[in-house]
């Protein structure tokens, strides 16, 4: 796809997922950031009737702006592509084995080498009444992203518990890495940067998405080798996964360790779009501003990925 050739675009925001709210920022600024390159823009604020929504606007290309379950899972990618709409960011089978995190740690990073914390997947019931990994370690759902659902056991921390449908049937245990938080966006199968995460708890969703929730520090002042292992860990995995157009990959560090102190927790294929997100910051440094990384993934949209 060129960017010559997509005038018109439809930009995919908000829809039913739990993330819907941060999607409405990021559509609105992708939206407004698309017009300034010169596009002609349609934001559409997604639900079940996409598909006919398409069919009247037409659009040249989707700028996909959807966070979360539906619009990160695959979903939509696979109604973009029985529409044979060229859409940005990555393809139908990399946001679905990107979306579940068994699939992510226990194939793509194994396969790879990149380093993950060790973990569990296990039913629910299984997390009820008895802690289910000594603690601390950390309770993630299997495919949400925006740290919606997330759990930090403390020692001495009583056992969470859940309500139904709360996290789905399953969850994810996993061994708490403590230190610090780093992230890297990866452009077009490039690395950009690491940047370290400072919050004054740990990188929860108001973490993330409040004025004043985190500081970030773009470059990380980290060591040279840490740095290095990883830009490349993140490529392996954008590359091992498939991913198209921008992925972040989040790190967890404990400095006391050198490199053999860094693990991935999990690779994101729809990094964020808003004031205060990772992805467009590390652009950003890296001198590509919003509005061209924007146009830059429409330029790289594509379907059959």
């Amino acid at each position: 796809m060129s960017g010559r050739t997509a005038k018109r675009i439809a930009v995919l925001k908000g829809g039913p997922s739990s993330e819907r709210e941060v999607s409405l920022v990021s559509g609105q600024m992708c939206g407004t950031a698309l017009r300034d390159e010169g596009f002609e823009v349609v934001e559409v604020d997604v639900d079940l009737g996409l598909a006919e929504k398409l069919k009247e606007i037409q659009p040249d290309a989707v700028f996909n702006a959807l966070h979360g379950r539906w619009g990160e899972d695959g979903c939509v990618q696979g109604i973009l592509e029985l529409l044979r709409i060229p859409y940005t960011h990555s393809g139908v089978a990399s946001s679905a084995m990107a979306m579940d995190k068994q699939i992510t740690k226990g194939l793509v990073y194994k396969t790879g080498g990149v380093p993950t914390p060790g973990y569990r997947i296990l039913p629910i019931a299984e997390c009820s009444g008895q802690h289910p990994m000594r603690p601390p370690y950390v309770l993630k759902p299997l495919n949400e992203g925006s740290s919606v659902g997330v759990v930090i056991v403390g020692e001495g921390d009583a056992v969470p518990a859940f309500a139904d449908g709360d996290v789905g049937n399953r969850i994810l245990v996993e061994e708490y890495v403590p230190g610090r938080e780093l992230t890297v966006t990866v452009h077009l199968g490039r690395a950009l940067t690491v940047t370290e995460i400072v919050t004054d708890n740990w990188y929860d969703y108001a973490a993330k998405y409040e004025p004043g929730g985190s500081r970030h520090l773009v470059p990380a002042e980290i060591p040279g080798p840490v740095s290095a292992a990883c830009m490349v860990y993140a490529e392996t995995a954008h590359r091992l996964l498939g991913c198209r157009g921008i992925s972040r990959t989040d790190f967890r560090w404990d400095d006391r360790s050198g490199v053999d102190g860094l693990f991935a927790l999990e690779t994101n294929t729809q990094p964020g779009m808003t004031p205060t997100s990772l992805s467009p910051e590390q652009a950003g440094h890296c001198g590509i501003s919003f509005a061209v990384l924007c146009r830059q993934l429409i330029e790289d949209a594509s379907c059959r990925r």
